[in-house]
């Protein structure tokens, strides 16, 4: 568990089954509320009505193509990047036993990013389909290293190493590319609009490539959930509880690599929405993994969704990033969580 000054025992009691379930049904029609919302608003101003009839029948109109190539395409990335994130950031905290840990801490954001700049800066790499397959490979190259610097030692991969590990190769990761971008400006022209992070200029196919990491992301997230809770408890007592706590370690960096790897990937770096979403939905459901991660995979494409429609609202007719929007959100409610002052439990 994490202690922060002047810490009290947590008081609160975890919310009965019956509640969390009915939660969960809210949540979800909460999300196909927002999906709905991502699909009609946009920079053309097309009537509800004009929306919901396209969306069922597709009649080629000018109207059609844009929800059909352009919106649906936008809403489903969304979906997935914002459950990959939250997904991630769930495991990271999880694995690290610190309510405050994101997917950052593995190195994945970095990696991306200097990945990316290679193929600007060497190969003259240029779109999104061609961004794509670098920054999912950097981020995975990035995490592993990170994993095998962790694993040094007798003590193997332990959570302090694995976050030890992550801040210093971030470090001279970034530090690498703010080097290659003050040398090369082309560069950095070309890498500012896919570093700010945005679900714009994606179409299906972008969606088709990861896809299947994504997939197998999220179901590998959702089959550590057992264990994630034996882990939570030490390792001394997970090892009684007959939990293989290296395997869990190991396969829980496999699929924030692939879940991370693939959101950054196809819309650049994200903060905030896989720190904030498991720990407010810690305070929902209480430790247990088998709530955290199902509630997560819902209330965190809410969260991405959302902010990329209240982009598009509030600067008609052009649109404010959707990675600006998270920021502006996730900024004061991290300030909020490292100024609470009761103890949460893992």
């Amino acid at each position: 568990m994490s202690v922060t000054d002047h810490a009290e025992p947590a008081q609160k009691k975890t919310a009965p089954r019956a509640t969390r379930a009915i939660g969960l049904v809210v949540a979800l029609a909460a999300l196909v509320v927002v999906c709905l919302l991502s699909i009609w608003f946009g920079s053309k101003d097309i009537p509800f009505a004009s929306t919901w009839n396209v969306l069922w029948h597709n009649d080629g109109s000018r109207d059609a193509v844009i929800i059909h190539s352009v919106r649906i395409p936008r809403t489903i990335l969304g979906l997935l990047v914002g459950a990959a994130l939250g997904l991630a950031g769930a495991l990271m905290q999880a694995l690290s036993r610190n309510p405050l840990a994101e997917p950052g801490l593995l190195g994945v954001n970095a990696g991306g990013s200097a990945a990316v700049v290679l193929g600007i800066g060497v190969f003259g790499v240029s779109g999104v389909s061609g961004y794509v397959w670098f920054a999912f490979f950097g981020a995975g190259a990035a995490t592993v290293m990170v994993y095998l610097l962790g694993s040094t030692g007798r003590s193997g991969p332990t959570p302090d190493r694995l976050v030890l590990a992550g801040a210093a190769v971030s470090a001279v990761l970034y530090a690498l590319i703010h080097a290659f971008l003050l040398l090369n400006p082309l560069a950095f022209n070309e890498f500012r609009f896919w570093n700010v992070g945005s679900l714009s200029g994606r179409n299906m196919d972008t969606v088709l490539q990861l896809l299947p990491f994504f997939v197998i992301g999220i179901m590998l997230a959702l089959a550590l959930s057992r264990s994630l809770n034996a882990l939570a408890l030490g390792d001394q007592a997970a090892m009684a509880l007959g939990a293989h706590i290296g395997q869990t370690r190991v396969l829980g960096v496999i699929a924030v690599t692939l879940l991370c790897g693939a959101a950054t990937a196809a819309v650049g770096p994200i903060t905030f929405v896989g720190l904030a979403v498991p720990y407010v939905v810690r305070l929902i459901t209480g430790p247990d993994q088998r709530w955290i991660l199902p509630y997560t995979l819902v209330v965190a494409p809410i969260l991405m969704i959302g902010s990329d429609v209240v982009g598009r609202v509030l600067n008609q007719p052009s649109e404010l990033q959707v990675g600006i929007v998270t920021a502006f959100l996730g900024a004061p409610v991290f300030i909020w969580l490292c100024r609470r002052r009761r103890v949460i439990k893992l």
